[in-house]
């Protein structure tokens, strides 16, 4: 599978969430990232480019800024003169029909207020229906948006989590189940470098792979049991 990261952020240099993703995305996947405003600084779109890159890949992200519920200047432009009719929808417009589409956006408040009853009043599920109708329209697959919240606030652990999670929905096929991500992070762990490790690393790596698929085992077992009770 073959993912586009379309980043729209005028600053991205001084984000440190944006420089943090970044540097998350890993090296061996076929993932293209895709600068809006270090390429369009002038905001003049080379439309056919952009329309070819679309074809060349099977996801398409969003990764931008949550601004005035929506996303920068940029970013909305780039929809407005790519995502043209006989292209992306009409008669003839099926370049992104069956491909999925995502949306990973930083938020600089907290989870709570995205809510009703919060300040914002919407939930960002809400707030993100326009992208909704945009896959609809193009008949992509929609994936459930990614909201990163506060980053700036986040310990350490809770930016390890974030960093698995961006890969994963990045990588990861579609399929949010409990044996789906653990099947990704086997590949992951399989296809780490030990020659980078040193030994005791190489132990806790190898451990941590025998727990997760005796693991899988053992719930696998527990379902057939459950299944024949029914």
């Amino acid at each position: 599978m073959k993912t586009l990261v379309i980043i729209s952020h005028p600053d991205i240099m001084e984000s440190g969430s944006q420089q943090y993703l970044l540097s998350s995305i890993p090296d061996n996947k076929d993932i293209t990232v895709h600068h809006l405003e270090s390429l369009y600084p002038d905001f003049k779109i080379d439309v056919e480019k952009e329309q070819a890159l679309l074809k060349e890949h099977d996801r398409i992200i969003f990764q931008f800024p949550f601004y005035w519920y929506s996303s920068p200047a940029l970013l909305k432009k780039w929809q407005d003169d790519v995502l043209t009719d006989g292209f992306a929808y009409g008669n003839n417009g099926k370049a992104l029909t069956g491909k999925e589409f995502g949306l990973i956006v930083t938020i600089g408040v907290k989870k709570e207020e995205y809510q009703p009853g919060g300040r914002e009043g919407f939930s960002i599920d809400e707030l993100t229906k326009p992208y909704q109708a945009l896959a609809l329209k193009t008949k992509m697959t929609f994936l459930k948006t990614l909201p990163i919240f506060q980053f700036s606030y986040l310990t350490e652990d809770q930016k390890m989590t974030l960093l698995i999670r961006y890969q994963q929905y990045l990588t990861q096929e579609k399929d949010d189940s409990l044996e789906a991500r653990e099947k990704w992070f086997l590949q992951e762990l399989k296809s780490t470098d030990l020659s980078k490790l040193n030994e005791g690393d190489q132990f806790i790596l190898e451990q941590t792979i025998e727990f997760i698929e005796e693991s899988r085992d053992t719930i696998d077992e527990l379902k057939i049991v459950l299944d024949q009770m029914n």
